[in-house]
């Protein structure tokens, strides 16, 4: 017998804060624009480990992890699925750069954040910036 059971997907994401600004990465798959490095988390990984491991993997940066920022699960949140994403807030070194699913990395104030802002990363940004949480 097969199951309709569905589940959300579990992901996080990072507001790392490095040189003056927060880190934005450039997707290169679909849904296209400026994100919030993050990802998926993995069977038998906390959040922790895995916004730590994305991270890395996204931007090339070590983080030391901050705070836990807030949880966003609406439904249509992403396209793609629904999803739910536990937000942190990070401290980083140096500058970032683009790998794994990253096809540009960059360094943003508030006041010069991209037009064309993926996923509702804008709200979360906003959020953020006028330190809702």
């Amino acid at each position: 017998m097969q199951s309709s059971l569905r589940n959300p997907v579990i992901t996080v994401d990072a507001i790392i804060e490095v040189n003056s600004g927060i880190v934005l990465i450039k997707r290169k798959n679909p849904p296209s624009g400026w994100a919030l490095p993050g990802g998926f988390v993995d069977y038998g990984e906390t959040l922790e480990e895995a916004v730590c491991r994305e991270m890395k993997e996204e931007t090339g940066l070590d983080i030391h992890l901050v705070r836990q920022f807030h949880t966003y699960s609406d439904p249509d949140r992403d396209p793609r699925h629904h999803t739910i994403s536990t937000i942190f807030i990070a401290t980083a070194a140096g500058s970032p750069r683009a790998g794994d699913d990253a096809k540009e990395a960059g360094v943003f104030t508030k006041d010069d954040l991209p037009d064309d802002i993926a996923f509702d990363h804008r709200r979360i940004l906003d959020d953020y910036f006028n330190n809702k949480y």
